[in-house]
């Protein structure tokens, strides 16, 4: 943790008990810890959920439901978020961790391929968190564009993709190239407006319009 990191935790409310065991639990269970979206990237997602105040929440890529704890914390009070997971491993650590939550009744799991479970859902999302395969960035927002009404928000993660979208080489991996196609897909859409803010590894605000 860099001592920016530090001083905006300890100047920000504090995490839940919940939330505090899941990121000691996903460091000791999981190889990739630093998927986890963490104290202030998920103080913002859980801000933005409670200023929205949505009925239901789409969430693409759950990793092991750090997130979809902070984003369920906006709902409105029948509101409901589904969250979407290709690696089923994490179902028991998931599914524990919002039990410790009380969002059992909140969250539903969906664990398969974003792709084919997106157009599945019938239901309208006021806020949307993609944070899934990279290379898939584009594919996910066509499929979850229309289900979002005007004035709802999409949320994308790594969109600045350790600062690999801004260099002056021409990428060579297929991640960074869908991140760049990405952006510039959203910068270009009449329908929506967006921010790219550099928190992290950057997160792409998207209002409907």
């Amino acid at each position: 943790m860099t001592k920016e990191e530090r001083y905006i935790r300890e100047n920000s409310s504090s995490v839940s008990e919940a939330l505090d065991w899941l990121e000691r639990e996903t460091n000791l269970r999981t190889n990739h810890a630093r998927m986890l979206s963490g104290a202030i990237q998920g103080g913002l997602l859980q801000m933005i959920s409670k200023m929205i105040q949505p009925e239901h929440i789409l969430e693409i890529g759950t990793f092991t439901g750090y997130s979809a704890i902070c984003l369920a914390a906006g709902l409105s009070k029948n509101g409901t978020l589904d969250a979407v997971e290709k690696n089923d491993e994490l179902e028991p650590l998931i599914r524990e961790a919002i039990s410790r939550a009380g969002l059992t009744k909140k969250i539903t799991l969906h664990f398969g391929d974003a792709i084919e479970i997106i157009p599945t859902l019938d239901k309208c999302y006021q806020l949307v968190f993609i944070d899934a395969n990279k290379r898939e960035y584009s594919a996910y927002f066509d499929l979850v564009v229309d289900k979002v009404p005007s004035g709802g928000i999409i949320l994308a993660d790594n969109v600045l993709w350790d600062d690999k979208v801004y260099q002056d080489s021409v990428p060579t991996d297929a991640q960074t190239r869908e991140i760049l196609t990405f952006n510039k897909k959203i910068k270009e859409d009449e329908r929506v407006e967006n921010i790219i803010l550099p928190l992290r590894d950057g997160i792409n605000i998207i209002r409907k319009l």
